[in-house]
């Protein structure tokens, strides 16, 4: 009996037996189903980080230094960077420092509790490409400019958000209180999120002395960000600011240096380990389902084996036998493996609707999209086919090594 009789046969013997089949490969089913969703859904994220990155641009390096407070020598600050940048101006475009303040935001007699305050310079915005470090776009106005930030002005650019709720639509040349403090609005962001409160577009640059007066001058650590020339220089450059700050502090635990090359690069060694986990997890369906297959396959010997009998009695030797029901076992599993495929590939649809609105929720300019690649299909099919075959195959040596005689006197 030749590979095509085989495998017409276990297609006969799986309609025959519509429900038991069904059950049979319901672990496989699930299991296969299980990895395509969660390699759908770790592709959508990494595409997502990925196209996130991209709007920061590849020459984006972040600089936290952690003061070492009373008792230490002479800490890095602003001012040193933008020494370090006139020095090595081949290398180094521009920097920022980026102060996270926390402070009530109010309009008239509106408060705006989750409203986000940064305090930048002028390098925060790049007039080459008109966006600012972040990937975002001014829609009106100006950003920051160096006498603003010189002269700790109380000026600040605004989220659209912030506009639409504070001011109507018309925030240009108004006002409104930090901590207190009124600052006039001469600039106005894109709408880069969902313009809800607490999103992206819900946030205040102000000068960094200005944020840095609100803190208290309390900060648990300094952050800047910083610019190499071109994507090129960007490897060249995280070496220039690395080695100015071990000459301060002479140790690399009060700083940390990162391009966004490399922040690209752990985020998704940080998905990929663990869409390792979460694929083994659900890879354990595969195993049950494996199982349920050997199960039924071994079942399957004791009802034929009659029919076994009067094969061998024919002259079928024992590779026939074998190959006959690793076939069935083999056929079982990827018909199992088809229709997971096409499970998983309904709960990626279902996920890229439901899960793509809250992961696109704040961040800019960005797509969730859960779909599996074609390596991954393959991959889930080939393992779900592999998996029947393994299985099958004792049950499958079992039948093969029947003696004929007490076979045919089998009841």
């Amino acid at each position: 009996m030749n590979f095509g009789q085989s495998f017409k046969l276990a297609l006969n013997s799986l309609r025959t037996s519509k429900m038991r089949a069904f059950l049979t490969m319901l672990g496989i089913i699930i299991g296969v189903g299980a990895v395509i969703v969660i390699l759908s859904l770790g592709n959508g994220m990494t595409n997502m980080m990925n196209e996130q990155f991209e709007t920061l641009g590849s020459n984006l390096i972040q600089v936290m230094v952690w003061p070492r407070g009373e008792g230490g020598t002479r800490d890095v600050d602003a001012d040193d960077l933008y020494e370090l940048v006139d020095q090595y101006p081949q290398y180094l475009f521009g920097v920022s420092p980026y102060v996270s303040a926390s402070a009530k935001v109010r309009s008239g007699t509106d408060t705006f509790d989750r409203t986000s305050v940064y305090g930048v310079s002028e390098s925060f915005f790049k007039s080459d490409t008109q966006k600012t470090m972040q990937g975002e776009t001014l829609e009106e106005g100006r950003f920051l400019r160096y006498i603003d930030v010189d002269r700790r002005q109380n000026v600040c650019v605004i989220g659209s958000y912030l506009e639409q709720e504070a001011f109507r639509g018309d925030a240009l040349g108004k006002s409104l209180s930090i901590s207190g403090v009124p600052y006039t609005v001469v600039g106005i962001l894109e709408q880069s999120a969902d313009n809800t409160e607490g999103s992206g577009d819900d946030k205040v640059y102000i000068p960094y002395e200005n944020a840095q007066r609100l803190l208290g001058g309390a900060a648990y650590q300094d952050m800047y960000l910083m610019t190499s020339t071109n994507r090129d220089t960007a490897a060249t450059a995280k070496g220039i600011i690395e080695n100015r700050l071990l000459k301060t502090y002479q140790s690399t635990d009060y700083y940390m240096v990162m391009t966004s090359a490399e922040m690209m690069d752990a985020m998704n060694t940080m998905m990929n380990t663990m869409m390792i986990v979460l694929v083994a997890i659900a890879a354990i369906s595969l195993l049950v389902g494996g199982i349920g297959i050997m199960n039924i396959m071994l079942v399957s010997v004791t009802e034929r084996t009659r029919e076994i009998g009067i094969r061998k009695s024919l002259g079928a030797k024992q590779r026939d036998i074998r190959s006959q029901f690793v076939i069935e076992a083999g056929t079982t599993s990827a018909v199992g493996g088809v229709l997971g495929i096409l499970f998983g590939l309904a709960l990626a649809a279902v996920a890229t609707a439901l899960v793509g609105s809250l992961m696109t929720s704040g961040v800019s300019n960005v797509t969730f999209s859960a779909v599996p690649s074609v390596g991954d299909v393959a991959i889930s099919f080939g393992v779900s086919v592999g998996i029947g075959i393994l299985f099958g195959y004792l049950p499958a040596n079992k039948a093969a090594r029947l003696n004929p005689i007490d076979a045919l006197r089998y009841e």
